[in-house]
């Protein structure tokens, strides 16, 4: 099954959850209750830290939820905020961060990267949660629309209708080239 947040960025293939963590959460969860997938794949935007740049595509199994004060030392957490569904220990995955916030401080943001978390986006961290608890392989396809800096709402306006269309592009074709084997 082939998902996405919703509101502004749906896509003809994808089942709308909702936008950010909470959201996305509750109506994943609701419908794995209901009529479980096999496979989940998560579709959207994302916000670069730096390494990946703007419409560069990125597939990822693994997730965090690390917030920014959490670089600076400013605070912690005793839950486990860090998933992935990567089971092939040959490859590394590029850390997808998700927060109910979009980050816009340049400098803090690249401190994320010694972690190797890559870039950000507002729901994957709760779909491979929802993934994990129920026991369903999953992972997810992005497209950059900014980077973490003080003009990331207005590049992601900017960016997004064309990164909807690489998504679109990107996704179906890997679609076909699954279902030719």
């Amino acid at each position: 099954m082939i998902i996405c947040a919703g509101n502004n960025e749906t896509f003809d293939f994808a089942l709308p959850m909702g936008v950010g963590l909470i959201e996305t959460a509750m109506n994943l969860t609701r419908l794995c209750l209901f009529d479980k997938p096999e496979f989940l794949l998560f579709v959207g935007s994302a916000g670069s830290y730096g390494d990946k740049k703007i419409f560069d595509i990125v597939e990822s199994k693994s997730a965090a939820n690390i917030e920014l004060a959490f670089l600076n030392s400013d605070a912690y957490t005793p839950l486990d905020n860090v998933v992935s569904t990567n089971t092939e220990t040959n490859i590394k995955d590029i850390i997808v961060n998700s927060s109910n916030y979009v980050s816009t401080n340049e400098e803090l943001t690249k401190k994320f990267l010694n972690f190797g978390v890559g870039i950000e986006n507002m729901e994957f961290f709760s779909v491979l949660r929802v993934a994990q608890e129920f026991d369903i392989p999953a992972g997810g396809v992005f497209c950059i629309t900014n980077y973490t800096n003080k003009n990331a709402h207005e590049d992601f306006l900017k960016n997004h209708a064309r990164a909807k269309g690489l998504l679109n592009e990107h996704v179906k074709k890997r679609i076909k080239e699954l279902t030719k084997k």
